[in-house]
């Protein structure tokens, strides 16, 4: 496949897919935003096409309206054109809980696209079915399910501004902490439970407090136990991300749960994002000095307490606006 643009830098190319109602929509108006050419559900047979005729980063919505929609061709496509080594191809999919998408449904009065003369969760069920292989080879799952509009529109910046020549590649990593009770969140590569940890929450004074202040986390690290966690997960993460990079994958999302998602599992994630951040965080392995972390605290972003930040940047040739 020829293409218009031939320097060294690879241009991104992104497909856009996942369940009707999940947010597709949104993601690709954020993407245009961000100076990607965007193109909404265009049939599949012209995807290299499009491809070898842009001149810019490249947004390509694919759902179950596209015309010839089948998840096996999407994927074949995708596979195509991750050979073009002038190229960075991810494919993103959207999803949110069956009973969000129901309620989203509800407040727009929309037929949903696979039942246009049966009900909505039938559609959402065909749907699920139909775009499995998609979610299943994602390089990006976004679960819009408790994700309001603004922290979308920050999810979706922080991994996708313009990036220029000299970007490095490697891993994006998100450290996130969250409540058991609330669901494990879906987007978890490695999943921590912190529950064993002595607990803040019945300490009078400290309850209302979070891991964010300075006497919870006194508290928590206080535990004998909280250190060789700590050490225990810090190793396990210089063992297995390097070699998630090796696998091809370019984001990876580490959770550390606790009851409430507010003390104990908020302090070891801001303390593992400052051993992680720091120069010799991943030891010597090529490259990770550079990797992007962030930092989100879920319980207490649906509180409005705090929402998602940098532990470390994106470099400068990214350029990525800070929040």
């Amino acid at each position: 496949m020829h293409m218009a643009d031939d320097t060294s830098v690879p241009r991104r190319i992104l497909l856009v897919s996942g369940l009707s109602g999940a947010g597709k929509s949104s993601i690709l108006r954020i993407l245009e935003d961000l100076d990607h050419e965007v193109i909404d559900n265009p049939p599949l047979g012209m995807l290299d096409d499009i491809v070898a005729r842009a001149e810019r980063p490249v947004a390509i919505g694919v759902d179950s309206r596209t015309r010839g929609f089948d998840a096996s061709a999407v994927l074949a496509a995708l596979a195509r054109l991750r050979v073009n080594p002038h190229l960075r191809v991810e494919l993103i999919y959207a999803t949110a809980d069956e009973s969000v998408l129901l309620r989203r449904y509800t407040a727009t009065r929309r037929r949903h696209p696979l039942a246009p003369h049966s009900s909505v969760k039938e559609g959402i069920e065909a749907e699920v079915a139909l775009t499995a292989p998609l979610r299943a080879a994602a390089d990006l799952v976004i679960d819009t399910t408790d994700m309001p509009p603004p922290d979308l529109r920050q999810f979706v910046e922080s991994r996708f501004s313009p990036w220029v020549e000299g970007a490095n590649e490697g891993l994006t990593v998100t450290l996130m902490s969250f409540a058991y009770p609330a669901g494990l969140p879906r987007e978890a590569d490695l999943v921590f439970d912190a529950r064993f940890l002595r607990n803040p929450h019945y300490v009078p004074e400290l309850a209302p407090k979070t891991g964010l202040d300075s006497d919870v986390a006194a508290y928590v690290t206080h535990d004998p136990d909280y250190l060789p966690f700590l050490n225990q997960i810090h190793a396990m993460l210089q063992l297995v991300l390097p070699r998630f990079v090796h696998e091809g994958k370019k984001y990876a999302t580490v959770a550390i749960g606790c009851s409430g998602g507010r003390h104990r599992s908020v302090t070891l994630v801001e303390a593992l994002a400052k051993r992680l951040s720091a120069p010799d965080g991943m030891g010597h392995y090529k490259g990770s000095g550079q990797w992007p972390i962030m930092i989100m605290h879920r319980e207490l972003a649906r509180q409005g307490i705090s929402a998602w930040r940098w532990a470390r940047k994106p470099t400068e040739t990214t350029r990525v606006e800070p929040y």
